[in-house]
């Protein structure tokens, strides 16, 4: 299949491109490299540097004729969206909008759509929370994912357009950048490394169900193929809270540091937690990687960047 991967220089996009490309599709990634490296590009895929609010989008669309589009693009921190909703807006609404018109015009098949369980459901009423969880986002960040679900559901009854939307917990692994975006994984495994004095927000006893990048990856590939237009989570069914994970990293590295807190994060969601079971059901998916094994997989690959 020819697939358009979008924010393929980052993180998730990335892996996602990789395994695309090793089962066989050929892959074009677009991204602005605002957040994403050139490091994460894999050489067998064709990069084109682009916004997807971009013109240029349309032209690529038209010239390849893509079959499949992945969109991993995305403004991704969430107290960015917080201090500048706006810019948010824009770059997850609009730049999404802009995908989802260039693939009606130009006849896309299937749509795979990043969404987020930690961010669009909110504080938890039930846990794990299911797909039929109600949808009450604390940030502008999960508001535009759940404005773009929305919107997917309209290109499918209007334009039909299949889609798939995948709800990922908190993702970690290697390539995670700890700057930015970062997740919490990332940001204490370089600081620890380092040297430097990782900060726990509050209590640390917040909740994430933290999923592996690896079985994430197998989802984008299993969504491939999926004939219904639906969501699924992509999470543990877990939850390890803040303090957990600075301990077991701290094990990892071999720093030995205190664990230190400071003031809490205002409006900070304190629990979170996916249930898996519909992926298994539909897919036969469940993670694989367990936090320990992960954990180590990332602090290695950690070592290994900072050696080069």
């Amino acid at each position: 299949m020819k697939i358009l991967v979008t924010g393929g220089a980052g993180f998730i996009g990335s892996h996602v491109a990789d395994a695309y490309l090793q089962a066989g599709h050929e892959v074009t990634i677009i991204d602005d490299l605002s957040s994403g490296r050139t490091e994460n590009l894999n050489p067998a895929a064709t990069f084109h540097r682009l916004d997807i609010q971009d013109k240029g989008v349309a032209e690529l669309f038209a010239q390849e004729k893509f079959e499949v589009v992945n969109h991993h693009a995305a403004q991704m921190d969430v107290r960015k969206s917080v201090d500048d909703p706006l810019f948010d807006a824009r770059t997850n609404i609009l730049g999404t909008l802009n995908l989802l018109e260039c693939s009606v015009k130009f006849g896309v098949k299937k749509f795979i759509f990043a969404s987020t369980g930690g961010a669009v459901y909110g504080e938890q009423e039930r846990f794990p929370a299911d797909e039929s969880h109600p949808t009450w986002p604390l940030s502008p960040y999960g508001i535009t994912k759940l404005a773009c679900e929305k919107y997917l559901f309209y290109y499918k009854e209007v334009h039909h357009l299949p889609h798939v939307i995948l709800r990922y917990a908190n993702v970690y692994g290697p390539r995670q950048n700890p700057h930015g975006e970062a997740g919490v994984v990332a940001i204490f495994t370089e600081r620890l490394l380092s040297g430097e004095q990782p900060i726990i927000n509050g209590d640390g006893t917040q909740t994430r169900d933290y999923v592996y990048i690896d079985d994430l990856v197998r989802m984008n590939l299993l969504a491939l193929n999926h004939e219904r237009s639906e969501a699924f989570n992509v999470g543990t069914g877990t939850e390890t809270d803040v303090n957990t994970i600075y301990r077991l990293l701290n094990q990892y590295t071999g720093a030995d540091r205190e664990e230190v807190h400071g003031p809490a994060k205002p409006g900070e969601q304190q629990r979170s937690c996916l249930s898996y079971a519909k992926a298994e059901q539909v897919f036969g998916w469940k993670p694989e990687v367990e936090l320990n094994q992960g954990l180590k997989k990332t602090v290695e690959y950690f070592v290994k960047r900072m050696r080069n």
